[in-house]
C-alpha cells in the first residue's frame, strides 16, 4: 500500500519504522544508550557539523525516540515532532522558543495548574505577561491582543471544566496579526482532534496520559507544522535546556500508541454510560462533558471533536467537604491526578491539580470547591457505575444521619 495514505490508526502502529534496518525485529528496538561511536574522527566532525547523517548523543537524538517523533508527527498532521521528559517540558520549550523578555501571551481562561505556575514564573523573572480570557468570540480575542502579543496558548477542552475554545476563530484572529497558536491537545489525543489541520502552529501533549495509556510513563510531545522550525527548536531549546525523553519511555509510548484508537473507543463508550448515570443523580448539581447535548458548546464539540472523550467533570451539591467525602467513599475508582489510564481515576482540582492557582483565579476558571474530575477507565462499565452508585448511597446515608 501507499504508506503516505495510511489512516491514523495504521500510522500509529507502523509509521517511522522499517524492520529491515533493525535486524527484522517486529517491535521497535530499545536503544538504551547515552552516546554513539564514530568510525573515524572525520565522521564525528561531519556529524557535528551537520554534513553527515547519523547519531551523536541521545540528548540530540536517539533511534527509538526518533521513531516515536516521526509517528507523532504523522498522526497529528505535522512536519516534525519532539519528545520531552514531561508534558511540562514540552510546554516550557515552546513558550521559551516563542517569547523574549517583555512579550505577552494570550491564554484560554482555564489552563493546567502547572502551566499557570510556569506563566507566573515567566512574568516574575522576565516580564513576559499573560492574560486569561474566555475566547468566546473573535471580537473578545481581538480586543485582548497587545502590540507585544506573540503567542495564543489554548487548552481545549479546558482542564478540568471541559469548556471548549473555537480553534478556527482563534486561528483566524492569530493569522490576521501574525501571532503563533499553540494548542494543548492532551484531553482529546490525535484520535479526537487535530489542531494543526485547522491551522494551529504547534500542538502539544502530556504523553503521560492517553498517548501512553498505562500509567507507567512521564513524557511530553510537541508537534509543529514546519519541519525545519522543529529541527531548530531541537538544536537550540531542547538541546540546551535538556528536557529530553529517555529511550525506554519512548519505547513504552510506542507500545501504547498501537492501541490508542482501541482504548479511546472504550474510554468514550464507558464515559457516555457514566454520563447517563450521573444525569440521574440528585446529588449532582452540574455535569461538564462536551458530547452531552446539554453542554452549552455541544454544537462546537460536534464540529471540532470526533467524539466527547473519556473525561467527565461534575459538581456535587455542597462544597469541598462533600466532594472529598464522596471520593473517600469510592473503592474501585482510585483517587489520583492523572488521566487516560486503564484505571478509572478521580481527583479534586481545587485542592489538587489546580491548588497552585489562587482562589480568585480558580473561580474565574469555573473551578468550584465541589467540582470533581473523573477519568473514565477501561474497566467493565457495570463495575464503574456500581462504585459510583455506592459512593452516592454512602454519602446520602451519611447526610441523613447527620440531619437526625
Amino acid at each position: 500500500m501507499d504508506k503516505s495514505k495510511m489512516s491514523m490508526e495504521t500510522a500509529a502502529i507502523h509509521k517511522g519504522y522499517d524492520s529491515s534496518k533493525h535486524h527484522d525485529s517486529l517491535a521497535t528496538p530499545l536503544y538504551q544508550t547515552s552516546t554513539f561511536s564514530f568510525a573515524t574522527a572525520e565522521e564525528g566532525e561531519n556529524r557535528f557539523a551537520g554534513n553527515a547523517e547519523g547519531n551523536i548523543y541521545s540528548r540530540l537524538g536517539n533511534p527509538t525516540v526518533r521513531v516515536l517523533e516521526e509517528r507523532m508527527a504523522e498522526i497529528e498532521y505535522g512536519e516534525g515532532a519532539l519528545a520531552f521528559g514531561s508534558g511540562m517540558a514540552s510546554v516550557s520549550a515552546i513558550l521559551i522558543y516563542l517569547t523574549k523578555a517583555n512579550d505577552h501571551i494570550l491564554c484560554s481562561r482555564g489552563i493546567y495548574g502547572c502551566t499557570f505556575g510556569l506563566l507566573e514564573i515567566m512574568e516574575e523573572k522576565y516580564g513576559i505577561t499573560h492574560d486569561l480570557i474566555s475566547m468566546t468570540t473573535e471580537e473578545e480575542i481581538e480586543a485582548a491582543i497587545k502590540p507585544e502579543t506573540v503567542c495564543i496558548y489554548v487548552e481545549t477542552p479546558i482542564n478540568p471544566t471541559m469548556e471548549l475554545v473555537n480553534l478556527e476563530a482563534v486561528i483566524r484572529v492569530a493569522e490576521n496579526h501574525g501571532i503563533r497558536v499553540v494548542v494543548d491537545n492532551t484531553f482529546c489525543s490525535p484520535y479526537l482532534q487535530n489542531p494543526l489541520k485547522l491551522g494551529a502552529d504547534f500542538v502539544l501533549h502530556s504523553a503521560t496520559k492517553y498517548l501512553n495509556g498505562h500509567g507507567d510513563v512521564i513524557g511530553g510531545i510537541l508537534v509543529g507544522k514546519d519541519g525545519e522550525e522543529m529541527q531548530q527548536i531541537r538544536m537550540t531549546i531542547q538541546k540546551d535546556v535538556g528536557g529530553i525523553m529517555s529511550p525506554f519511555d519512548a519505547w513504552l509510548l510506542l507500545r501504547g500508541l498501537k492501541t490508542l484508537h482501541v482504548r479511546m473507543d472504550r474510554h468514550i463508550e464507558n464515559a457516555e454510560k457514566v454520563l447517563a448515570f450521573l444525569q440521574q443523580q440528585p446529588a449532582v448539581k452540574k455535569i461538564h462533558y462536551p458530547a452531552d447535548p446539554g453542554h452549552p458548546q455541544y454544537e462546537l464539540a460536534k464540529r471540532q471533536m470526533a467524539k466527547g472523550g473519556g473525561l467527565i467533570s461534575f459538581e456535587l451539591e455542597g462544597g469541598k467537604r462533600e466532594a472529598q467525602k464522596f471520593m473517600n467513599s469510592l473503592s474501585l475508582i482510585k483517587i489520583a491526578v492523572s488521566l487516560g489510564d486503564a484505571e478509572t481515576l478521580i481527583q479534586h482540582p481545587a485542592s489538587m491539580t489546580h491548588a497552585v492557582v489562587p482562589e480568585a483565579s480558580r473561580k474565574a476558571m469555573g473551578i468550584t470547591e465541589s467540582l470533581l474530575r473523573l477519568s473514565v477507565g477501561l474497566e467493565a462499565i457495570d463495575d464503574i457505575v456500581a462504585d459510583l452508585a455506592g459512593a452516592f448511597e454512602k454519602t446520602a446515608a451519611g447526610a441523613k444521619l447527620q440531619e437526625i
